[in-house]
C-alpha cells in the first residue's frame, strides 16, 4: 500500500469520529445512552443474584462483569452513518454506489478503513465505560493476567469476525436493494447466540450446542468468558484456532461476494 492510499484510507477512517467530536450533542446523548444502560444492567443482574452466589458456574460478581463488558461490547457497533448518508444501503438504492467503484480507493479498502474506524471509535466509547466501571468497583479486573491477556486476543480476533458479518449484511444490498431485514435478523442473532443478552451458560444444553457451531459467540461470549474465568487459559488454543478458522471462511466468501457485486454496477454517461 502507497503512502497517497494509507493517507485516503486514514480519513476515511475518521469520518464518523470527527462528525461525532463536531456534533456535541450527539457526544452528550451517546454518553447518557452508555451510563443508563450500564446503570440498568447492573441493577438487572444484582437483583437476579439477590438469593443466590451462583448460577451457571457463574458468581454475582462475575455475571455482573461479564453483563457489563458484553453491554460495552455492543456499543462498539453501536456508530451508524446513516445520518452521514454513507451506508451501502442507502448508495445502492441513490445510486451512488457507483462512485465507489470510480475513486482511486477500491470499495474493498474504503470499506475496510470506514468499519475499522467506526469499530476503533466504538472501541473508545467501551474503554471509557469500563475505566469508569472498574474505578467505581462495579465490576471487577480480568480473573487472572493470564486470562486478560487470552481475553485481549480472542476479543481481537472476535472484532475480526464481527467486521466480517457486518460487511455480508451490507453486501446483501447488491442484489436485495434493500437489507433492513438481512440487519434485523443478523443484529439479534449476534446479541443472542453470541452471549449478549445473557452468558450462554444461562442457555439449555442444546441451545449451547447448536451456537458453538456458528461464528456469533466468538465475537463476544468466547473472550469475556476468558475474562470473567469461566473459560481457562488451557483452552486458548481451540477457541483461537476456532475463531481464525471462521474468520478465514468469511474473509474468502466477502471476497467472493466483492467480485460478483462488482460485475452488478453499471456506470452509464461520462
Amino acid at each position: 500500500m502507497t503512502a497517497l492510499a494509507a493517507a485516503r484510507g486514514w480519513r476515511a477512517s475518521t469520518i464518523t469520529a470527527v462528525g461525532e467530536v463536531l456534533s456535541p450533542t450527539r457526544i452528550t446523548a451517546a454518553a447518557a445512552q452508555v451510563g443508563v444502560q450500564l446503570f440498568l444492567v447492573v441493577c438487572l443482574w444484582r437483583a437476579l443474584y439477590a438469593h443466590t452466589h451462583v448460577s451457571a458456574g457463574l458468581t454475582e460478581p462475575q455475571a455482573v462483569s461479564y453483563a457489563i463488558l458484553a453491554a460495552l461490547a455492543m456499543r462498539i457497533r453501536g456508530t451508524g452513518r446513516w445520518q452521514a448518508r454513507d451506508m451501502v444501503i442507502q448508495h445502492v438504492q441513490l445510486g451512488t454506489i457507483v462512485y465507489w467503484y470510480l475513486r482511486p480507493l477500491s470499495p474493498q479498502r474504503y470499506y475496510f478503513w470506514r468499519e475499522a474506524g467506526d469499530q476503533v471509535y466504538g472501541l473508545a466509547w467501551a474503554a471509557a465505560g469500563y475505566l469508569v466501571c472498574l474505578a467505581l468497583g462495579v465490576m471487577k479486573p480480568p480473573a487472572s493476567v493470564a486470562g486478560a491477556g487470552a481475553f485481549a486476543l480472542t476479543f481481537a480476533l472476535g472484532m475480526s469476525i464481527l467486521y466480517y458479518l457486518v460487511l455480508l449484511t451490507d453486501q446483501m444490498c447488491f442484489w436485495m436493494i434493500k437489507n433492513g431485514a438481512v440487519v434485523a435478523i443478523v443484529a439479534f442473532a449476534q446479541n443472542l447466540l453470541s452471549g449478549g443478552y445473557a452468558a450462554l451458560w444461562f442457555y439449555p444444553h442444546w441451545f449451547q450446542v447448536g451456537s458453538a457451531v456458528l461464528p456469533f459467540e466468538y465475537t463476544m461470549g468466547i473472550p469475556l468468558s476468558f475474562y470473567v474465568g469461566r473459560l481457562g487459559i488451557s483452552d486458548l488454543p481451540r477457541e483461537v484456532a476456532a475463531a481464525v478458522l471462521w474468520m478465514i471462511i468469511l474473509a474468502l466468501f466477502t471476497r467472493f461476494l466483492w467480485r460478483r457485486a462488482g460485475e452488478r454496477v453499471v456506470s452509464q454517461g461520462g
